[in-house]
C-alpha cells in the first residue's frame, strides 16, 4: 500500500472515529427531530447560491479479471464538486459547476477516464423557469449540462463513479400540476480528456472536448396510470461519425422503450418492468465494418416493503440485454446502454465493475434493511450468465469464445453495503463488499485470466456543505 493511501485511509478513520459521539447524540435526541443540515448557502442572499461537495473513496480488488491484466488492484479516488448559481432575473438563472476528480494507484493499477477529470468545467449554463406555461412549469438549461432521465438506465448524472458524464445542448423540461411530464434534449456529449495513461497517473488538467461528430438527443414522456403508478415513454437517438485523429464504432442507433413501475411504500407491493430496443447501425469493433443493428433490454423486479422494525424490503429482479448471437452474419445485436448508470442494478463500478448492459442474463434477489434513521444496509445476490455465450463478456473484459465452447455461466455474485449519515446532510460514511465466485465462461474462455473468485471493498466518507 502506497504511503499517500494510507494517510487517505487514516483520513477516514479519523472522520468515522471524530463524529462518533456526535451521532450517537444526534440520535438520543430523536424526539428533538431531525436537524437541518448546514449548507453554504444559509449565508449568502436569496440572488446567490454557492454548494460544495467533497467524496474520498479507498477501493480494493484482489484479482484482475480483465483480458491481459492479473494482480491485485488498489485505487484512492477524490472528488470535489464546487457549484454556483446566480440570479440574473425572475425565473433566470446563470450557473457554473467545477469538478475535480484524481486519482492515487498503487502498482500497476489502470486508470481510465472514468476515474479521472482533474480541473474540468463540469456545467456552464443559462436556466429559465415558470411555474406557468400551458398550465404547468416549465425548466429549460443550455450550455453545458448534466441529466438524469427516468430510470437513469439509459442517461444519467454518475453517483459512484468518480468522474460524471456532461453534455453540451439543451434540455426543455415541462411538468405539469397533475403529474405529466414532456421532456426533450439535443446533445453533444463531452469526452473527457486527458486519456493517455500517464497523464491521467499525473492527474493533468487538460480541457474537455465536444463536437457535431457525436450527438445524442432524446424525448421523454410520463404520466400517472393510477394513484400509485406511473408510466413513461423514451426514444433516444446517438449519432457517431469517425475524425482524421478517433477512429470509433461509427454508430447510428435509435433507442425506443417505455417504463411502468410503482415507487415503494410501507406495507406494499411496489414493481418496475422497463423494456428498450435499439435499431440502426454500428461497428462491433472500432474500424469494424458497419453492421444492422437490432437488440433489446428487459428489467423487472417486484419488491415488497415490509411494516416492521428495520423496514425491511425484499426485492426479486431480472434484467436481460441482449448480445451478438453471430459474429459472422452481417449484424450486431448487443444492446449498449448509451449514457446510463449500472451501480444499483449489478454492484460497485470504479475498479470493479464487471457486468454492464450488454450480453448480459440476470436474477438476483436483495434486501433493504433501515436499522436506524441514519443507516441503512443492503444486502444482494444475483447469478449471471452471457446472454449469448458467444459474445463478449462486459465491453471492459474484452474476454470473449467466439466458437461459444466455454459456455455462458459467469458467476454469482454476493454484495453487502451499509450507509451511515453521521451528520445527515453534510457528512455520510459508507462502506461495501462485493465477492463474485467465477462461473465456467470465465475459468474456460480463452483469452480469460482464470481469476477464480475475486473480492473488491470500498469505503469512503462524502461531505456536503
Amino acid at each position: 500500500m502506497s504511503p499517500k493511501i494510507r494517510k487517505a485511509l487514516s483520513f477516514l478513520a479519523v472522520i468515522a472515529i471524530s463524529v462518533h459521539a456526535a451521532s450517537v447524540s444526534a440520535e438520543s435526541k430523536a424526539d428533538a427531530g431531525t436537524p437541518e443540515p448546514w449548507r453554504i448557502d444559509s449565508a449568502l442572499p436569496d440572488w446567490l447560491s454557492i454548494t460544495a461537495k467533497h467524496r474520498t473513496r479507498y477501493e480494493f480488488l484482489d484479482n484482475e479479471f480483465r483480458a491481459g491484466t492479473q494482480g491485485d488492484r488498489e485505487i484512492l479516488v477524490l472528488r470535489t464538486l464546487l457549484n454556483t448559481r446566480l440570479k440574473l432575473h425572475e425565473g433566470l438563472w446563470l450557473g457554473a459547476e467545477v469538478q475535480d476528480s484524481r486519482a492515487e494507484i498503487n502498482g500497476d493499477t489502470p486508470l481510465t477516464t472514468g476515474s479521472v477529470n482533474a480541473v474540468e468545467l463540469l456545467r456552464a449554463y443559462i436556466e429559465f423557469k415558470h411555474d406557468n406555461v400551458l398550465g404547468g412549469e416549465i425548466a429549460a438549461q443550455a450550455g453545458r449540462l448534466t441529466i438524469d432521465i427516468g430510470s437513469r438506465r439509459f442517461m444519467n448524472r454518475n453517483r459512484y463513479r468518480n468522474t460524471i458524464n456532461s453534455f453540451t445542448g439543451i434540455d426543455i423540461d415541462w411538468k405539469s400540476k397533475s403529474g405529466t411530464e414532456l421532456r426533450v434534449f439535443w446533445t453533444l456529449p463531452v469526452r473527457r480528456q486527458p486519456t493517455s495513461l500517464g497523464q491521467l497517473r499525473d492527474n493533468k488538467i487538460q480541457d474537455d472536448e465536444e463536437d457535431f461528430d457525436l450527438q445524442f438527443w432524446g424525448v421523454y414522456a410520463a404520466t400517472n396510470l393510477t394513484k400509485v403508478d406511473r408510466g413513461e415513454l423514451f426514444l433516444f437517438g446517438l449519432h457517431e461519425k469517425d475524425e482524421p485523429s478517433r477512429v470509433t464504432r461509427k454508430r447510428d442507433l435509435f433507442t425506443p422503450g417505455f417504463r411502468v413501475f410503482r415507487k415503494p411504500a410501507s406495507d406494499s407491493l411496489d414493481y418496475t418492468i422497463e423494456t428498450a430496443f435499439q435499431v440502426g447501425r454500428s461497428r462491433t469493433t472500432k474500424g469494424g465494418p458497419r453492421l444492422d443493428h437490432l437488440a433489446h433490454f428487459h428489467h423487472l423486479e417486484v419488491g415488497y416493503t415490509f411494516d416492521a422494525p428495520w423496514s425491511p424490503r425484499l426485492v426479486a429482479e431480472y434484467d436481460f440485454a441482449s448480445g451478438d448471437s453471430d459474429p459472422t452474419d452481417g449484424d450486431n445485436n448487443q444492446f449498449g446502454t448509451l449514457f446510463g448508470a449500472r451501480r444499483f442494478d449489478f454492484g460497485p463500478a470504479g475498479i470493479y465493475g464487471p457486468f454492464a448492459r450488454n450480453n448480459l442474463n440476470t436474477p438476483g434477489v436483495r434486501l433493504q434493511l433501515k436499522p436506524t434513521r441514519s443507516i441503512s444496509t443492503l444486502l444482494g445476490f444475483r447469478a449471471f450468465w452471457l446472454a449469448d455465450r458467444s459474445d463478449t463478456w462486459a465491453a471492459s473484459s474484452g474476454v470473449r469464445d467466439i466458437t461459444g465452447k466455454s459456455g455462458s455461466y459467469l458467476g454469482s455474485q454476493f454484495e453487502i453495503r451499509v450507509r451511515w449519515d453521521v451528520l445527515p446532510g453534510n457528512l455520510r460514511l459508507e462502506s461495501g463488499y462485493a465477492h463474485l465466485l467465477t462461473g465456467e465462461f470465465i475459468e474456460n474462455a480463452p483469452n480469460s485470466n482464470r481469476p477464480g473468485e475475486l473480492n473488491y471493498f470500498y469505503l469512503q466518507a462524502a461531505i456536503s456543505l
